[in-house]
């Protein structure tokens, strides 16, 4: 390409030369002489120059040349210009049709559009804030309850405790009128019990001593036999001596001993004898009565030590006495 243009620059300088010479050899004869001997008419571009063809040829390859050099370039630039107009055009109608056509429809390739994932995360956003604020409302209620409870007034009483007539262990009758304006603890038991029972005495026994160092409190330690079968007066006597000289320990018939149990609802069941050996599966239970007609206060279960018990007595009491 560069070496077309070349020759074509050098031939319409030639032309453009021999041109000029014709002219001025027109209008003045000797002033051209001086020009015409610096040009190089012999040039093997221009065979027909000299050879009598004439200037009518020169001037119509000028022409050609003229054309071949103006036209082609600026029809190369005109066109490349306009191709790269209308590429640029139908880019821009392209663009903004494809932009058109995008607007508004789900991104392809993915399983949901932003608006589907949007409200995705919105939904959630606002499931976990309400799961969040339901379990706050929950705890607040089930505080305030608790609360309310605590320091409420009284709704009622368990129905423990009632009348009963029972016999102590020197065999003297006994019912519950004779424990009247005194405090007393109450446990459910039979002497043949080889472990746990004996456990349950001695901290019963230890916290009453401990209640009336720290409070001054005197309370009545009762043992209920379950046994009635065994538990006779001098059994129960032997056995009571154990554990604490204040320990008052009952029995009496089978019928006598069935009606205080459900009256506390006190569990109890004879297992599988083995001749005279049997053992009895009964509640492990301490009930603290008041001193008003030896009304139910609180129980305590086998959990319970010898300082949790003694407190956990001298507490009712003092809330018992502020009513």
């Amino acid at each position: 390409m560069a070496s077309i243009i070349s020759r074509s620059a050098k031939h319409f300088h030639f032309a453009n030369r021999c041109l000029s010479l014709h002219r001025l050899r027109l209008q003045s004869p000797s002033s051209s002489c001086s020009v015409l001997a610096g040009a190089n008419l012999h040039d093997p571009a221009f065979p027909y120059l000299h050879s009598g063809l004439g200037i009518n040829y020169l001037a119509s390859y000028m022409r050609r040349l003229y054309g071949t050099t103006s036209t082609t370039p600026d029809s190369q630039t005109t066109a490349s210009e306009k191709s790269a107009e209308s590429n640029s055009s139908e880019g821009d109608e392209s663009g903004k049709s494809n932009q058109s056509q995008d607007t508004g429809k789900p991104v392809r390739g993915g399983p949901v559009s932003w608006l589907s994932f949007l409200l995705l995360v919105a939904t959630g956003a606002g499931l976990v804030f309400y799961y969040d604020w339901e379990k706050k409302r929950h705890i607040e209620e089930i505080n305030k309850a608790s609360i309310e409870v605590k320091q409420g007034p009284s709704v009622g009483k368990a129905a423990i405790g009632g009348p009963f007539k029972l016999v102590d262990h020197d065999g003297k009758p006994v019912s519950e009128k004779d424990f009247f304006g005194k405090w007393t603890l109450i446990y459910f038991g039979f002497t043949h019990c080889p472990d746990i029972c004996p456990d349950e005495l001695q901290k019963l026994a230890a916290a009453v001593d401990k209640i009336t160092e720290k409070a001054g409190i005197k309370i009545v330690p009762i043992f209920i036999s379950v046994d009635p079968e065994r538990d006779t007066v001098e059994q129960v006597r032997e056995y009571v001596k154990e554990f604490h000289p204040d320990l008052i320990g009952l029995t009496g018939t089978s019928d006598e001993i069935r009606k205080v149990a459900r009256a506390y609802r006190v569990y109890y069941m004879k297992t599988e004898e083995e001749d005279s050996d049997y053992l009895v599966d009964h509640s492990i239970v301490m009930y603290l009565m008041g001193p008003e007609k030896m009304e139910f206060v609180k129980f305590f279960g086998k959990n319970n030590d010898v300082d949790s018990l003694a407190d956990g007595v001298i507490k009712e009491i003092k809330h018992y006495k502020k009513k």
